[in-house]
């Protein structure tokens, strides 16, 4: 059976790890963190923009004021200022719809330092924008970078993946949010008015996004291409066995790994087309697990969390911004948390665990929103739950989402699965951008019930049909799914499963 091979396979490896290499391979390791650069990049302009939201919105005013010699209406403001922080994610959107031609004609290295481009040119142009006197020409920037993110958020997941050794595979991948969270932790305290949230600084703090996407162009050339693309995808079978070489370190693992890529090398020479890949018998319960995870990841109450924390505490704590940089830091722990728990627990624990909490703090928001006008002193409580939250999200659903559909599709759909599943969240996170403000204001606390349903759903769905993928190969995986289109079953984990 497939499955006990892969078994096999991967409790041999980690000893021959362990007993054979000291470390990792450098250029193993170089390769992953010059790749999640791009990730710490956009973690960085998704916290900057909370803190010093007034002082922007003041370049705004005054922008307009020097054009037309009276202040912009609030209500304008406060619409100009929704589109240009949902502006970033209305981009990804765009920028997903390009995934998969690029990383197919370029490679996957590659297309990260192209799209790497677009980072350097939004940076540009948001920092410059007061230098311009255009607001315009900020909220262009942050369109611009959202290309940037919509393409990179699943080009680095691929990219890791793909180059890590099965064993390490999701513990990697998740390093990508790491990165992200590092850098939403970095740009809310860069964002604050004791560093560069001011009105004399807020441009220069637009810009030192540059640093991580120069340092960028300086390493990633030098690390090798996928071996998985070279080969499957390329047919280079001599440039694929040089590449697995500098990542491995070992000729013993590279063959082993080359002739495991081999026998999947005929099914995954043509590839697929939309149609087929939404049609086709064996991608329908991946497809049903994408989209449950990424939805209910994005619009469970996180990126609420994230945007408004520091309004949402305001009204009872007047050192709110310091609570958001706990929030940052939360956010930054658990993702290490989850670093250190991918190999371990696996993603399937990980995801129900996450998504159970979730459910019960947003639960607990909703108790407390409609009991602290007569209680004041649970206050503290929706402090609680919004850490809880926060650190739930990354423990499992955050990471997960973004790099799952890389391990439930074969080679020739991979590509599709990952643009299809960054669509899926940064239209998650555009949508919660763009409603929460009005729901909350229309259902008040009870808006957090609809992020407990969408979490119970998905953590049902998790539940029920999402198989462990822990520790076994791209190809073990596909073929559960491609087995008898999809017949229920328990695994010896007793996981419902497919095979």
């Amino acid at each position: 059976m497939a499955v006990g091979k892969c078994s096999r396979m991967s409790l041999q490896y980690v000893p021959f790890y362990l007993e054979h290499q000291n470390v990792l391979p450098a250029a193993l390791l170089g390769s992953i963190l010059s790749a999640v650069l791009g990730s710490l990049q956009i973690g960085y302009h998704t916290g900057n923009v909370n803190a010093p939201a007034m002082v922007i919105q003041e370049f705004f005013n005054s922008t307009w004021r020097a054009r037309y010699n009276v202040s912009m209406p609030n209500q304008k403001l406060t619409l100009l200022w929704s589109v240009s922080v949902s502006i970033k994610d209305f981009g990804a959107l765009l920028g997903a719809l390009g995934f998969k031609y690029m990383v197919d004609s370029f490679g996957r290295r590659n297309s990260i330092l192209i799209a790497n481009g677009l980072s350097v040119v939004g940076a540009v142009l948001m920092s410059s924008s007061k230098l311009a006197k255009s607001f315009e020409v900020l909220i262009v920037g942050r369109l611009v970078f959202g290309v940037f993110c919509g393409l990179v958020m699943s080009m680095n997941p691929l990219y890791v993946q793909e180059v890590s050794p099965t064993n390490l595979r999701g513990a990697f991948a998740t390093l990508n949010q790491v990165a992200y969270t590092l850098g939403v932790l970095i740009g809310m305290v860069v964002g604050l008015e004791t560093a560069l949230g001011t009105w004399d600084q807020w441009d220069l703090m637009l810009c030192l996004s540059l640093i991580p996407a120069l340092l960028q162009y300086l390493l990633l050339p030098f690390c090798p291409e996928s071996p998985r693309y070279l080969l499957l995808t390329r047919g280079q079978e001599a440039k694929a066995e040089s590449a697995l070489l500098r990542l491995r370190g070992n000729p013993d693992m590279v063959r082993e790994e080359l002739e495991e890529m081999k026998e999947r090398e005929t099914d995954t020479k043509a590839s697929i087309s939309i149609q087929q890949f939404f049609t086709k018998a064996s991608y329908q319960q991946p497809i049903l697990l994408v989209v449950m995870i990424a939805l209910g990841s994005q619009l469970s109450g996180f990126n609420a969390m994230i945007n408004y924390s520091t309004k949402m505490f305001e009204d009872a704590f007047s050192e709110a911004k310091y609570l958001t940089l706990g929030v940052g830091a939360a956010n930054l722990t658990f993702s290490v948390v989850a670093f250190f728990l991918m190999e371990k627990a696996g993603r399937r624990k990980l995801l129900l665990t996450g998504f159970l909490i979730i459910l019960v703090c947003n639960l607990l928001l909703t108790i407390v929103d409609g009991l602290q006008t007569l209680m004041p002193q649970l206050q503290f409580l929706q402090v609680v739950a919004v850490f809880c939250l926060v650190a739930a999200y990354e423990l499992g659903p955050g990471p997960i989402s973004w790099f799952i559909a890389a391990e439930l599709f074969d080679q020739q759909a991979r590509p599709i699965a990952m643009a299809f599943t960054s669509m899926l969240n940064w239209g998650g996170k555009f949508l919660l951008a763009l409603i929460y403000p009005p729901l909350l204001d229309v259902l008040g606390g009870y808006v957090y019930l609809l992020f407990m349903a969408i979490a119970l759903v998905s953590l049902c769905v998790t539940w029920f049909r999402m198989p462990e993928t822990r520790g076994r190969s791209f190809d073990d995986i596909a073929e559960e799914f491609r087995g008898a289109e999809g017949i229920l079953m328990q695994n010896k984990s007793h996981f419902n499963t497919f095979k």
